[in-house]
């Protein structure tokens, strides 16, 4: 690999892993209200959780360039409070990721608590347990399966995104090339097909290991509970 290459694919885990540690939290806590609470327009927040998995991934990148770049209303507030510029950055790669992944990982993470049977977390809080500690000591070792699967699914997703990241970060060398992005620009240029290549194979044996490594850890989560 290339001196660029590297610096793409390092750049790249970076974005992936900033992503997951971003959605993380609010994944968990979008996948409970939505699991376990009813209210008037839950359906609205469902089909706003999912969008970015409906709409072309450029409609995402420009809205969050109109919402996070540097004249956005969000983007304006961070910037002139924090002097942290979102747009045309590797953070702003992370958020585009980020918000990209965020469906894999909510409906994972959904999934397993709905598998969760309630009579348990019933049983703890008839003992005395307050809802906080029946969620720790409960509920959320019984969805670490759901948790590993849909962290690792949100850090592959997030290897991979390139519409919304080029459109709101655009394409700068060592500092927004991600793989996708490298591999774009490979393609275009004369003689880089063999460059190109190396970037498709590293691209498949990180998603590949990511799914199988999700796949090894939940089995062996389930299989210490069994015991």
């Amino acid at each position: 690999m290339t001196p660029v290459e590297t610096e793409a694919l390092l750049l790249s885990l970076r974005v992936a892993v900033w992503s997951v540690a971003l959605s993380l939290p609010l994944g968990l806590l979008t996948a409970w209200v939505l699991a376990r609470l009813r209210f008037p327009g839950k359906f609205l927040l469902d089909g706003l959780v999912h969008l970015p998995l409906i709409v072309p991934p450029v409609v995402i990148g420009y809205l969050l360039l109109v919402g996070f770049g540097r004249q956005g209303w969000i983007g304006g507030w961070l910037f002139d409070t924090f002097g942290l510029s979102l747009a045309f950055s590797w953070r702003g790669a992370a958020v585009a990721a980020a918000v990209m992944s965020f469906p894999l990982m909510v409906r994972a993470i959904r999934l397993s608590l709905e598998a969760v049977d309630p009579r348990l977390e019933d049983a703890a809080r008839t003992l005395g347990a307050s809802p906080r500690w029946v969620f720790f000591t409960v509920t959320l070792p019984l969805i670490v399966p759901g948790l590993i699967t849909g962290t690792i699914l949100a850090f592959a997703r997030s290897l991979g995104e390139f519409g919304a990241t080029i459109t709101f970060v655009s394409n700068i060398p060592g500092e927004t090339r991600t793989l996708p992005l490298a591999l774009y620009t490979l393609v275009q240029t004369p003689d880089g097909e063999a460059a190109a290549l190396r970037l498709v194979v590293i691209s498949v044996v990180l998603a590949l290991g990511a799914l199988i490594l999700s796949e090894v850890l939940a089995r062996r989560v389930r299989a210490s509970e069994g015991a």
